[in-house]
């Protein structure tokens, strides 16, 4: 299997087949890694979910940079961004915005709230009401806000990236399956390596957290390279015999014994557009079996649910899905 640490580990210059994607990938590596010192894995899988257009669910303790990546991703793409912290009390028109009365002009104005953005983080999503999480879900699936009757599109960019903490404390709401089935991605995010932990403490020495992004006055990229990287990550090639064995992994998990709830068809689709990303980022304008294994952790870990006695045999999801890559026969083409 491919290392899944290394998702932009290509160091040649753009090639004449993917070269957006190349420059971007180019400039991650340069101007983020001035920022967040380590966690390749994770940023190169926050930029996977803006090129594709989808949501991310990000996995981790607290106080290990999942704001600061997203937030230095944000300016790199000379994207938008805004972040929303969940609480028991936050309602949907906290998030969503609000029509209120003008008074003189005697009209109602529609006031946008943090969702009308880019880039959107939602802190401990699990600590948002049933009901707001409700209202987070039609902007993720529509792209849209319905006020008063009224649709409103969000900006083309829109990607959610939501943060959890892995250990279930008290006050939460556990996110319903079909709100799971809407996140692209789930990315875990650990504890940095020793020397990536030192260098943080070096580059926080004499300044803010706060200033950090400031001070390592990242260079923006033109708007149109980022779109440019999308339609290439698009554009990449899928051999039948691919798909046979992305639908393979699918349905093997609905069928895998120390499953109560297998991937849907929606996952499938993910499955095969994280693959073209990663794919990309290798600079190869097609797929191979090696990109859809390295998909399977982040596209499915989210999407099965584990029966009672696996998880009292020891079983989590990671390794209930490596086992189900060992037992799918790979295309030889």
């Amino acid at each position: 299997m491919t290392d899944e640490s290394n998702p932009g580990k290509s160091s040649q210059p753009p090639t004449a087949a993917l070269p957006a994607t190349g420059q971007l990938l180019a400039a991650s590596r340069s101007e983020l890694g001035r920022v967040i010192a380590g966690q390749t894995e994770v940023i190169g899988q926050v930029l996977v979910a803006v090129l594709t257009q989808g949501h991310a669910l990000l996995e981790g303790v607290p106080g290990i940079a999942k704001t600061l990546i997203v937030k230095s991703v944000g300016r790199l793409l000379s994207l938008g961004f805004q972040r929303v912290q969940g609480t028991p009390d936050l309602m949907p028109a906290d998030i969503l915005g609000t029509t209120m009365f003008r008074p003189g002009a005697d009209t109602f104005s529609f006031h946008a709230g943090p969702v009308f953005t880019d880039l959107l983080l939602v802190d401990e999503i699990n600590r948002m009401p049933p009901r707001t999480q409700a209202a987070l879900l039609e902007c993720m699936e529509e792209r849209q806000v319905t006020s008063d009757g009224v649709q409103r599109p969000l900006p083309p960019w829109f990607t959610v990236f939501a943060t959890e903490n892995p250990i279930d404390f008290e006050g939460t709401y556990p996110l319903p399956e079909a709100q799971l089935d809407r996140f692209l991605l789930k990315i875990k995010v650990g504890y940095p390596a020793p020397d990536d932990e030192r260098q943080m403490l070096e580059r926080h020495h004499g300044a803010s957290a706060a200033n950090l992004i400031e001070d390592a006055k990242i260079q923006p990229l033109p708007a149109q390279l980022l779109a440019a990287a999308r339609d290439e990550i698009r554009s990449i090639r899928v051999e039948n015999d691919l798909y046979g064995y992305i639908l393979d992994l699918v349905r093997r998990t609905r069928e895998w014994p120390m499953l109560a709830l297998g991937a849907s068809p929606r996952a499938a689709i993910s499955l095969l557009r994280v693959a073209q990303a990663f794919a990309a980022f290798e600079d190869r304008d097609y797929i191979i079996p090696d990109d859809v294994k390295r998909a399977v952790l982040p596209v499915l870990r989210h999407r099965i649910l584990l029966k009672p006695e696996a998880e009292l045999e020891g079983f989590d999801p990671d390794r209930v899905l490596n086992d189900v890559v060992a037992a799918v026969a790979v295309p030889r083409g």
